[in-house]
């Protein structure tokens, strides 16, 4: 997905105000950011979040939101006073019971000083009340909540929490969700995971979701107002939930076309990735004139304009595969966000070989063509490419061609393996461009760092790499199919020619 980019230096200020000396002699406060270079003051040092409990009430017709947050967590540190990323209005902190201080600072800083201070390694329940006008509450001169004329949606990269709950926003630190959320009887509130059930009192409806695997904060997603919702099973039996806007206009019909395939779609995909690993799959389109689509786990979001040209199977695959390059396996700082998106954009390329629509070689020729040796495109380091060019065009694309040069740097049988074991390697954590090389390197046993060096890193235009014939255009049958690679390349040259 792509966002608007924040000013490096704005952030390193608001850290540098929060970090003031601590009170007790041997306790300090947590950090007032996690340590990502890109973004210094996201997230929060001194604690890791196991579970959120978000009990929220909203009401369409004035965007009010009203919340009780829970959230479990253990300390990492002596701990005097600790953060949480948060902009609506507090009313009370808890923790562990208690009454705690609290106050704000910085763009979008809770700072919350507990009764006594906590012992590294202690259990702590944080209680948050808050009410606001989410759609009010600006952050470095922007907003991720998002108004629609029957309700609002929030999802957003690389933020997207501070506008609905109080967080440690930063993919380092995921927990498990179970958010419930009334809402005025007919509306319909979409969040991840499961739908455990719905219960209706007083006009109000409350609707309960469940994610039962750790997810990061920007992945939690919210979608209130008037959806029409299907449900299902894929054919490997996982539940299906899809939502749509009853507002989409002559881009429902592709809408549903599209998202109504991702059950098959995601079956497809555990052929090369392995066993999904989530508890639900679908996803939703809100109405609106959003320009993108983002990968919040078990139900990603599209932008109803993703559809206005017809049907769009390729962004589904796209979001699809971030479940578990992004999503199953994080970034461990975003300067690592080609594992995201490279990975994503190579299965994309994969589907249209699967759908007789353009082989994976193709592409990556044409991509490669379309782009002379002056062209900003390649000055780009996808490797570590800074806030600045974070979601640019070479970040997806050039990542794409760095995969396809080491499959044809180390062939089919490899590379298949690499794209299967790595989800399992860092399941439910985090992981590096490093790790990915280093694993990469470990399964074939060859130094790669040159490869990687070249298509990641220098800002040149590298020499095309060569095709490898046993491999270049096999991906229409997934590797696990019994039929050998060689079989599976020779019927398509025959059928190519």
């Amino acid at each position: 997905m792509h966002r608007r980019i924040l000013a490096p230096g704005a952030l390193a200020a608001a850290s540098v105000l929060l970090a003031v000396p601590a009170s007790a002699a041997g306790v300090s406060p947590g950090a007032p950011g996690i340590g990502d270079p890109y973004y210094p003051a996201y997230g929060n040092g001194g604690y890791d979040v196991s579970h959120y409990d978000l009990r929220l009430k909203y009401q369409p017709a004035t965007d009010l939101l009203e919340g009780t947050a829970t959230l479990l967590a253990r300390t990492t540190q002596d701990l005097s006073r600790f953060n949480l990323d948060f902009l609506l209005d507090v009313s009370e902190v808890r923790v562990n019971g208690a009454r705690a201080t609290f106050s704000t600072s910085g763009e979008h800083e809770l700072v919350v000083v507990p009764r006594t201070p906590l012992a590294a390694g202690t259990e702590a329940t944080i209680v948050v009340r808050y009410a606001g006008v989410p759609s009010s509450k600006e952050a470095y001169g922007f907003t991720n909540w998002q108004r629609t004329p029957d309700g609002a949606y929030v999802a957003y990269e690389p933020e997207a929490a501070w506008w609905w709950f109080p967080s440690n926003d930063h993919p380092k630190d995921k927990a498990t969700y179970d958010v419930s959320v009334q809402v005025p009887d007919g509306t319909e509130a979409i969040s991840n995971g499961t739908l455990q059930w719905t219960n209706s009192r007083a006009g109000w409806t409350r609707w309960y979701w469940r994610s039962n695997k750790p997810q990061a904060t920007y992945l939690a997603t919210l979608a209130i107002g008037q959806y029409e919702i299907t449900t299902g099973t894929t054919e490997s039996g996982l539940p299906v939930l899809n939502a749509y806007s009853e507002d989409l206009g002559d881009s429902a019909g592709a809408a549903r076309a599209s998202v109504e395939r991702t059950g098959e779609i995601t079956d497809w995909l555990a052929e090369y990735f392995g066993p999904y690993p989530f508890n639900a799959v679908g996803g939703y389109v809100p109405s609106g004139d959003a320009w993108y689509a983002l990968e919040t786990q078990t139900r990603p979001f599209y932008g109803p304009n993703m559809f206005l040209d017809g049907s769009n199977t390729s962004v589904v695959v796209h979001e699809m595969a971030h479940q578990w390059y992004g999503d199953l396996v994080s970034v461990a700082n975003w300067k690592d966000i080609w594992i995201n998106e490279g990975f994503a954009r190579y299965a994309q390329w994969l589907w249209s070989e699967y759908q007789n629509e353009g082989t994976a070689q193709e592409l990556a020729d044409w991509v490669y063509a379309s782009h002379p040796a002056d062209d900003p495109f390649w000055s780009v380091r996808v490797g570590d490419p800074g806030p600045e060019h974070l979601f640019d065009l070479a970040v997806y694309d050039r990542g794409a061609l760095a995969l396809h040069a080491l499959r044809t740097e180390i062939g089919d049988t490899d590379f298949f393996r690499i794209l299967k074991g790595w989800p399992q390697r860092y399941a439910h954590g985090n992981a590096s461009v490093a790790d990915f090389r280093h694993y990469a390197e470990e399964v074939t046993g060859r130094s790669l760092a040159g490869l990687f060096d070249t298509w990641l890193y220098q800002p040149v235009k590298p020499d095309a790499p060569a095709a490898d014939p046993a491999s270049a255009r096999s991906a229409t049958t997934p590797p696990q199919r019994p039929k050998s690679w060689e079989d599976i390349a020779a019927t398509h040259r025959a059928h190519d020619h």
